[in-house]
C-alpha cells in the first residue's frame, strides 16, 4: 500500500498508541473524582497539559480540549461572535478555508452578523494591507487558517496578529491544523488556535483550541466539570496523554522532516509537469507537505478509483468538503476547469522516494489509460 493522503488524517504512532493503551487500563479514575484514583488521573492530565502548553509556548490555563479541529473552530468563532456581539457583528475571513469555518460563519450570517472575504494578490496570499483596509469600528473576528488544507497554502498569520494588535477589540483566530506537527509556527500574538492530534501520528478524537486568558467566550456545551469551564465533558485522559505523546513526537527533527517533504515535493512536481493534460495548482507559496494538481477533462474521482486498483491512495479535495468543485482551487487558479478536476497528493516525512517512483509509474499508466478514452 502506498498512502498519499497524509492530509487528511496520518496514521497512529505505535508509541502514542502505547500511551493511549496504558493510560486507558492503569488510569481508571474519573479525573473529577475526589478519591486517590481519580487524583492520579488528574494529575496526568495536569501534567499532560503542561507538556503542551511548553511545546506551544503558552501558559498551561490557555489550553481547551475538544473532540478535533472542527469542534475548535466551532467553539472559537460562534464562542467569540456570542460574547462580544455587542461590539459589533462583524467577521473578516478569507475564500481558502474549510468547512468548520464556513458552517459556523453560515449559521452567524442568519444570525444578522456581516461577513467580508479578504482579497489576495495573484499568488492566492493575503497581505497585510488588504485585511487592514476591512478592518472596521465593529469588526470583532479575523479568522484566518494558517494553511489550506487543499493546496497547502500559506498565508502570514503571524504577521497579521502583530499588526491586529493595534485593534484590541477584534480577536485573530487561526486554524492551525495543517501547520502544528509540520512546522514552526509562533502562535504568541494569535488569540484563539485550532488543532487537532490525528494530523501528526495521534489518536482521532482528541483536538485543542488554545484561547488566550484575556479573552472570555460562550462555551458550545454546558453542564459538568472539565479541565475548564469552556468545554464541559468527562475529561478523557487516555486521549489527551496520547495527544501529548504525538505532539512531542511530532516536533523531533520537525526541521529535518520538513525538508525531506520538501525534496519529495520537488521530485513529484518535476514528473508530473511532463505531462500535457497537467496542471500544477500549488505554487511556491504552498506547504511541501501538499502538493495539489488537475489532470484536465478527466474527472478526479476517476482517477482516485484507478490509482487505487494498484493499492495508491490519494485524496480529490479535502475529506470534510462538499460539492465538485474546488472552493480553495477555484480561489487560487481562477480557472473552473482546474477547480473540478483537482487531485491533491499528501506527503509526510514516513513517504519514500521509492514510493513516489512507484505512485509515478502508476499514475503514467492510468493518466494514458484515461485520456485515450476521450
Amino acid at each position: 500500500m502506498i498512502y498519499l493522503d497524509y492530509s487528511a488524517t496520518t496514521p497512529i504512532n505505535k508509541e502514542v498508541l502505547d500511551t493511549y493503551n496504558r493510560v486507558s487500563l492503569d488510569f481508571i479514575g474519573n479525573p473529577n473524582s475526589l478519591h486517590k484514583l481519580g487524583i492520579e488521573t488528574s494529575s496526568l492530565i495536569a501534567a499532560s497539559t503542561k507538556q503542551i502548553s511548553e511545546i506551544l509556548g503558552v501558559s498551561y490555563n490557555e489550553i481547551i480540549y475538544t473532540s478535533g479541529a472542527s469542534e475548535s473552530n466551532n467553539m472559537a468563532i460562534k464562542g467569540i461572535a456570542l460574547k462580544y456581539a455587542n461590539r459589533g457583528k462583524h467577521i473578516i475571513t478569507t475564500k481558502f478555508e474549510h468547512s468548520s469555518i464556513y458552517g459556523p460563519i453560515s449559521y452567524l450570517q442568519s444570525l444578522g452578523y456581516d461577513v467580508d472575504f479578504v482579497e489576495t494578490n495573484e499568488f492566492g496570499v493575503i497581505e497585510t494591507g488588504s485585511l487592514k483596509n476591512l478592518l472596521r469600528e465593529d469588526t470583532i473576528l479575523v479568522t484566518i487558517s494558517s494553511v489550506n488544507s487543499e493546496t497547502g497554502l500559506k498565508q502570514p498569520v503571524e504577521e497579521f496578529a502583530k499588526m491586529l494588535k493595534e485593534y484590541p477589540k477584534c480577536f485573530f483566530h487561526v486554524d492551525a491544523t495543517q501547520s502544528i506537527g509540520k512546522e514552526k509556527i509562533n502562535i504568541e500574538n494569535i488569540d484563539l488556535v485550532s488543532f487537532t492530534a490525528h494530523k501528526f501520528y495521534g489518536p482521532k478524537g482528541i483536538g485543542v483550541l488554545v484561547k488566550k486568558e484575556k479573552i472570555d467566550i460562550i462555551p458550545l456545551i454546558h453542564g459538568g466539570k472539565s479541565t475548564t469551564s469552556y468545554r464541559s465533558g468527562t475529561p478523557v485522559a487516555s486521549l489527551i496523554a496520547s495527544l501529548a505523546k504525538s505532539i512531542r513526537l511530532a516536533n523531533i527533527d520537525i526541521k529535518k522532516r520538513y525538508e525531506h517533504v520538501k525534496e519529495l515535493n520537488a521530485y513529484l512536481k518535476e514528473h508530473l509537469k511532463k505531462y500535457d493534460r497537467v496542471h500544477i495548482n500549488s505554487n511556491d507559496y504552498c506547504l511541501p507537505h501538499m502538493l495539489n494538481f488537475s489532470v484536465i477533462d478527466v474527472k478526479p474521482e476517476t482517477m482516485q478509483h484507478a490509482l487505487e486498483e494498484y493499492d495508491i491512495y490519494i485524496s480529490t479535495q479535502t475529506a470534510c468538503s462538499t460539492g465538485s468543485v474546488s472552493v480553495a482551487v477555484k480561489a487560487l487558479t481562477n480557472n473552473d476547469s482546474y477547480a473540478t478536476s483537482s487531485l491533491r497528493l499528501s506527503l509526510s516525512y514516513l513517504s519514500t522516494k521509492e514510493e513516489c517512483d512507484m505512485f509515478l509509474k502508476a499514475f503514467d499508466e492510468c493518466y494514458n489509460k484515461l485520456t485515450n478514452l476521450r
